[in-house]
């Protein structure tokens, strides 16, 4: 874990994971890890409002649905280019997610994860139930590979391997940005308090919507990303189930950190896949680890190592120093 701080760290992730096609086996496993990258994408937006912020959003599933399904909509029924449709749903995910943000962060606390979780099944409701616009159960079939830019074409899996890298990569070095500048921190300081937050001339509402419309743009362009390399969607995109992993990635990994999410995703990803003869009993294994994981690492992989290394360098600085652990006078 030492060696995935700094730059260092991270070119070696890059690295790793522009090698990674090099020595796959086949193309299901690159498909795979096309899926893993998304989900890596979409569970770095729900760690901005709910790690770094202190929101628990429990309809982010849903968001990346909306934005699955504008791609869908807008390139199967109406012949939108692909990357217009994908701009689309970046657009039209931050403005429902504007509404539903001025309305469900007035809640505080599990009213607001309460309402949201209700927002979920009402969009999954619409997703099912609307078929003139979304087709029903039946689906949108169909989708077209995101379009070829010049000599660049991405139809097949190696192909969208790299793409969807690309945009994690965009994705982490945004994320970076943000938690790293002075709105990361206002972020911080609405979760660490919302009473000395606003005390210090922090504007609560508009700070915590900006941080709910940002997370579900990062959703709403990992549906999108999700529509094109999968090509059919159905209503349980918007299922519980897939803000259930979601929220699993980013408590294995590890809440308020930046790579926490990237080490929840990969590590339960694979995981899965080492365990499908157990895909009936999902929710049977994946139960007691998530009881295990919040027990002894409640702050996930990423936060428990970084803060067992904290307190490290605080032991070692004492005993070099004994002074720096007395109190002063």
């Amino acid at each position: 874990m030492k060696l995935l701080q700094g730059k260092i760290g991270w070119t070696l992730l890059m690295v790793a994971a522009l090698a990674f096609p090099l020595v796959a086996q086949n193309n299901y496993l690159i498909s795979v890890a096309t899926q893993a990258f998304i989900m890596a994408i979409a569970a770095l937006g729900l760690n901005l409002i709910t790690g770094y912020t202190g929101q628990f959003n429990l309809a982010h599933g849903a968001f990346m649905a909306v934005g699955a399904y504008t791609v869908g909509i807008l390139t199967v029924d109406h012949q939108v280019p692909f990357w217009i449709a994908f701009v689309l749903a970046g657009a039209v995910t931050a403005v429902i997610g504007f509404f539903v943000g001025i309305l469900s962060l007035r809640l505080k606390g599990h009213y607001f994860s309460i309402f949201t979780l209700c927002v979920s099944y009402i969009m999954y409701l619409l997703i099912e139930k609307w078929e003139s616009l979304t087709h029903g159960t039946v689906g949108i079939m169909g989708l077209p590979a995101p379009a070829g830019i010049g000599a660049l074409q991405f139809g097949t899996p190696l192909s969208q391997y790299y793409l969807v890298l690309a945009f994690l990569v965009l994705g982490v070095w945004v994320m970076a940005r943000i938690v790293g500048s002075l709105l990361g921190r206002t972020f911080i300081a609405v979760r660490n308090s919302d009473e000395l937050a606003e005390a210090l001339g922090i504007d609560l509402m508009r700070t915590k919507t900006l941080s709910f419309v940002l997370s579900v743009v990062y959703a709403g362009f990992a549906g999108a990303l999700y529509a094109g390399q999968v090509r059919f969607l159905g209503p349980d995109l918007a299922s519980e189930v897939v803000t259930f992993d979601l929220v699993m990635f980013v408590l294995v990994g590890g809440t308020g950190t930046l790579l926490g999410p990237l080490v929840g995703t990969f590590l339960m990803t694979w995981l899965t896949q080492w365990l499908q003869f157990l895909q009936d009993y999902r929710m049977v294994v994946f139960g007691p680890v998530l009881i295990a994981l919040i027990i002894f690492l409640p702050d996930g992989i990423v936060g428990s190592w970084l803060k067992r290394s904290v307190r490290r360098a605080d032991a070692s600085r004492t005993a070099k120093d004994p002074r720096q652990g007395q109190g002063h006078a």
